[in-house]
C-alpha cells in the first residue's frame, strides 16, 4: 500500500490513502489549534498565507506571537513545507526566539536567520560552484584596514575616529553608495564630518580601504550581501536554485532594513511576492546606520494586492504608559510615521500608576533620586532584574552607577561598556595618576586635571561630530567634572587625591550582574521590557541629541524616547536636571518632547534653562524660527541657523560653496585640525546663502564668534568676492 507523508511538523503521522479525509481532519484540528490563543487582528495576520502581506505592529501587541503562528498555521495547514520558510530577523537573539516558539508550536525546519547569516550560508554554498576554491575570510572589524588606509593617505586619525569612519563606511555600503557617489549622498544626507573629516576626504579613505582589502583577499560584512546580490542577480542557475529553496518569506522589524538588505530581499524572490513584513515605523531609530522605514511604509504601493494588518492592541503596558506614548508621537511637530501608517495604540492591561516627571538641580542628584526610588520598588517586591534605567548617551552612566553602588543597589550595563572600564577611561586615570606624583599642587585642581586630559584628547568645546568622538570627550569631561565637584567638597584637595577617589570609587561599582537593574541607552533597549522603567536625562541638547540637525534627526530622536517609554509594563519615571554637577550653572532646559506631555508646564518653564541664557545674550531674538521657503518650524540650531529646514532646497551658488569648502579644508589642514573647528557645515550654508559683503554682515551671522571673525573674516570675504585664487586661501 502505497503512503503518504504529512509535511515536517505537522502531526507527523504516516496514513494510507484511504484515510487521507481522517489525516485532513487531524490537521485541520492542528491547525485551528494554533489560532485559538490570537486576537481578531492576530488571527487575521495569521490566516493570510499567501500574497503579499504587510503586518503593521506596535510596540507591545505581540508581533513575534502573530508571525510564529502565521507559519505554524500555514505549516500544520499543509499550506507550507517548513524547509520552503525564511524567516529573517535583524538579531540572532531574535531568530533563536523564533526558533524556539515555532519549536513550542510543533514546527521544526523552517530557516529563521539574519540577513548576514542567511546570505553568509547561500554565499558558503555558491561560491565555490560558482567563483571556485573557498569564500575570502570575513573581517571581524575594520577598524586595522580603516586605520592602514588612513596611514596611506597621511590622515591623522586617532582609534574614535576609526571607529566613527567604519561606521560610516557601513553606512555608505548598506545604502549602495560608492566611493564616488558618496561625497554628494553624504551632503544630502547631512552626515557631518565623520572622524572629523570632509565628505571628500572620506570617500577618498572609502576607495583606499576597498584597496587594501582587496590586497588582503578579505572582505566585510556588507560584502557578505553585497556578494550574494552579485551572484543572485549574475547567475541565472543560482537565482532558481535559492528560489526554489525558498519560497515563503517572513521579514521581521522591516523597518529597519536597508537598501542593500532590500535588495537581497528583492533578489530571494525574483517576480514572486509571497512575503510578509511585520515592522513599526515608529521604532525606526537606525536612521543613521541607513535603516528607513520608507520600505515599510511604501510596501502597499509596491504591491497594491498587498494585505495590511494593523496590530494595535498592547499587550504589555498600563493605560497609563500607552496613554503618554501615544500621546508622544500625536504631539510631532509634522506629520508622524505613527500616524502615516494608522497606529495608535490601545491598552488591554490593568490600571496602573501614572508616570511621572521630576526636576533635579543636577545630574548627581537626578542618579540620587533613582536610586532612591528604586530602592522603593525593591522593597515592594519589583526584582532588580524587572527594572531598567535607560539614557541618550553612555556617558550619562557614570553617576547612575555611582549612586546605585553607594545604594548597595546591584546593576548591570546592557550595550556599553561600565565607565570605569572604558579604554579612554582608564588611560586618563594612568595618565592623571602618573601626573599626581610629580605635582606642586600650584594650579587649581580642576585647570591641572584638564591639563591632564587635553594630552589623552579632551577639549574645552565638544565635538561637533558624534558617535565614539563624542563618546570618547563625554567620558572625559565626566573626570573633568568629578575634579571639580572633588575640590569643591574638600578644599586643598590635590590630584592625588583625586586618584584615590577614582580607585575608590571604580572598586565599589563591582555588583553582581545575575540579578541587578539594567542601565542601557535607549538604542540598547530596543526589544526589551521591563517592569519598572526611568527615563533620565531628558533636557535639551541630549532628548533631542544637540547633534540632530533638521526635522528628520530630530523626529528620530522622538522615535527614540517613544521607544523608550514602551519599554514600560507597568511604572514609568521620567527626569531630568537643570545642571551637570553639583553647584554648576543651571543652564540647562527641559526636553521639547515633554511640552503639553506631563508634568506642570510652568514647573517645566522654571530655572534657568539654556534657551534663557540665549536670551540673555540676546541672542535668541536673533534667529528666525520658521522656515523661509515653507514656513514650516525649525526645529535645530542649524536650521536656524541658514533660515531653512533642512527638507527644503538650499539658495546658494553651488561654485561658491564648493569654493567655501575648500578653502575650509586648506586653512583645517594648514593648521592640523578637524574642517568643523573652523566652520560648521551649517555655518558655511548660512555664509554662502546671505553671501556678507563685510564683517559686520559676517559677525551677524551665527557661528561667527569674535574669534574666528578675527581669525579668518579677511579670508572669508575675500572667497566671497572672488578675489582668492582656488589654491591661496589658507596656504602657509
Amino acid at each position: 500500500m502505497s503512503t503518504t507523508s504529512a509535511p515536517s511538523g505537522s502531526a507527523g503521522i504516516t496514513l494510507g490513502r484511504r484515510d487521507r479525509g481522517v489525516h485532513a481532519r487531524e490537521v485541520l484540528s492542528d491547525a485551528d489549534a494554533v489560532l485559538a490563543a490570537l486576537d481578531p487582528e492576530q488571527r487575521e495576520a495569521a490566516t493570510a498565507l499567501s500574497g503579499p502581506v504587510c503586518i503593521l505592529a506596535g510596540a507591545g501587541t505581540g508581533k513575534t506571537r502573530a508571525i510564529t503562528h502565521r507559519i505554524a498555521y500555514g505549516v500544520h495547514a499543509g499550506v507550507y513545507v517548513p524547509q520552503h520558510v525564511l524567516a529573517v530577523t535583524f538579531t540572532a537573539r531574535a531568530a533563536g526566539e523564533l526558533r524556539s516558539r515555532l519549536r513550542d508550536l510543533a514546527v521544526a525546519g523552517v530557516q529563521a536567520r539574519t540577513f548576514h547569516a542567511a546570505a553568509l550560508r547561500q554565499l558558503g554554498y555558491f561560491w565555490p560552484r560558482v567563483i571556485g576554491g573557498a569564500p575570502p575570510a570575513i573581517l571581524e572589524h575594520k577598524a586595522g584596514l580603516v586605520a592602514d588606509a588612513a596611514t596611506r593617505l597621511r590622515l591623522g586619525v586617532d582609534r574614535a575616529a576609526v571607529r566613527d569612519l567604519s561606521a560610516e563606511i557601513e553606512w555608505a555600503k548598506v545604502g549602495l553608495l560608492t566611493p564616488e557617489t558618496y561625497a554628494s549622498a553624504g551632503v544630502r544626507a547631512g552626515r557631518g564630518e565623520p572622524g572629523g573629516l570632509d565628505v571628500l576626504t572620506v570617500a577618498r579613505l572609502m576607495e583606499v580601504y576597498e584597496q587594501v582589502k582587496t590586497e588582503r583577499g578579505v572582505i566585510d560584512f556588507e560584502d557578505v550581501l553585497l556578494l550574494v546580490a552579485g551572484i543572485i542577480e549574475e547567475n541565472a542557475e543560482v537565482a532558481a536554485a535559492v528560489r526554489a529553496q525558498y519560497r515563503h518569506f517572513v521579514v521581521d522589524e522591516y523597518q529597519d532594513v536597508s537598501t542593500l538588505q532590500q535588495r537581497v530581499l528583492d533578489l530571494w524572490l525574483g517576480d514572486r511576492d509571497d512575503v510578509c513584513v511585520v515592522g513599526d515605523p515608529s521604532q525606526t531609530i537606525y536612521s543613521f546606520a541607513g535603516a528607513s522605514p520608507e520600505h515599510l511604509l511604501g510596501f502597499p504601493r509596491r504591491f497594491p494586492t498587498a494585505r495590511v494588518v494593523r496590530l494595535v492592541r498592547d499587550y504589555r503596558s498600563t493605560p497609563q504608559v500607552v496613554a503618554l506614548a501615544n500621546g508622544l508621537l500625536t504631539r510631532a511637530g509634522r506629520a508622524a510615521s505613527a500616524a502615516a501608517a494608522g497606529l495608535e495604540l490601545v491598552a488591554q492591561g490593568e490600571s496602573g500608576p501614572e508616570p511621572t516627571l521630576t526636576v533635579h538641580p543636577d545630574d548627581v542628584a537626578e542618579a540620587a533620586g533613582v536610586a532612591e526610588r528604586i530602592r522603593g520598588l525593591l522593597s515592594a517586591g519589583v526584582r532588580a532584574s524587572g527594572i531598567a534605567v535607560l539614557f541618550r548617551t553612555n556617558a550619562q552612566s557614570e553617576p547612575l552607577e555611582q549612586a546605585l553602588a553607594d545604594a548597595g543597589i546591584p546593576y548591570l550595563v546592557r550595550g556599553g561598556v561600565r565607565f570605569f572600564a572604558r579604554k579612554e577611561v582608564r588611560d586618563a586615570i594612568l595618565l592623571l595618576r602618573g601626573a599626581a606624583r610629580a605635582s606642586t599642587g600650584e594650579e587649581t585642581l580642576g585647570d591641572e586635571v584638564r591639563g591632564v586630559l587635553a594630552t589623552a584628547g579632551w577639549t574645552a568645546e565638544a565635538p561637533a561630530s558624534g558617535g565614539a568622538v563624542r563618546d570618547r570627550w563625554e567620558s572625559l569631561a565626566a573626570l573633568a567634572a568629578l575634579a571639580d565637584e572633588l575640590a569643591e567638597k574638600r578644599q586643598g584637595a590635590r590630584l592625588a587625591d583625586l586618584v584615590a577617589e577614582l580607585d575608590e570609587r571604580a572598586a565599589a561599582q563591582h555588583a553582581p550582574t545575575v540579578e541587578g537593574v539594567t542601565l542601557a541607552s535607549l538604542h540598547a533597549a530596543k526589544g526589551l521590557e521591563w517592569d519598572a522603567v526611568f527615563l533620565v536625562g531628558l533636557s535639551e541638547g541630549l532628548m533631542p541629541i544637540a547633534l540632530a540637525e533638521g526635522w528628520a534627526a530630530v523626529e528620530e530622536e522622538r522615535r527614540l524616547l517613544y521607544v523608550g517609554i514602551t519599554r514600560a509594563r507597568r511604572h514609568l519615571h521620567l527626569s531630568w536636571a537643570r545642571a551637570r554637577t553639583p553647584g554648576g550653572r543651571a543652564g540647562r532646559s527641559p526636553s521639547r518632547f515633554l511640552d503639553g506631555l506631563i508634568g506642570d508646564p510652568v514647573e517645566r518653564r522654571r530655572g534657568t534653562g539654556a534657551a534663557e541664557g540665549e536670551r540673555r545674550r540676546g541672542r535668541r531674538s536673533t534667529l528666525p524660527t520658521r522656515c523661509r521657503v515653507c514656513t514650516g518650524t525649525l526645529d535645530s540650531a542649524a536650521e536656524r541657523k541658514v533660515g531653512r529646514c533642512g527638507s527644503c532646497p538650499p539658495d546658494y551658488d553651488e561654485e561658491l560653496f564648493e569654493n567655501l569648502r575648500g578653502w575650509r579644508s586648506r586653512v583645517a589642514a594648514a593648521a592640523k585640525l578637524p574642517a568643523y573647528c573652523v566652520f560648521t557645515d551649517a555655518t558655511l550654508v548660512a555664509i554662502a546663502e546671505t553671501v556678507p559683503r563685510d564683517e559686520a554682515a559676517l559677525a551677524a551671522l551665527p557661528g561667527v564668534g569674535p574669534a574666528k571673525l578675527s581669525r579668518y573674516g579677511q579670508e572669508v570675504l575675500e572667497v566671497l568676492g572672488g578675489s582668492v585664487a582656488p589654491g591661496r586661501a589658507g596656504e602657509a
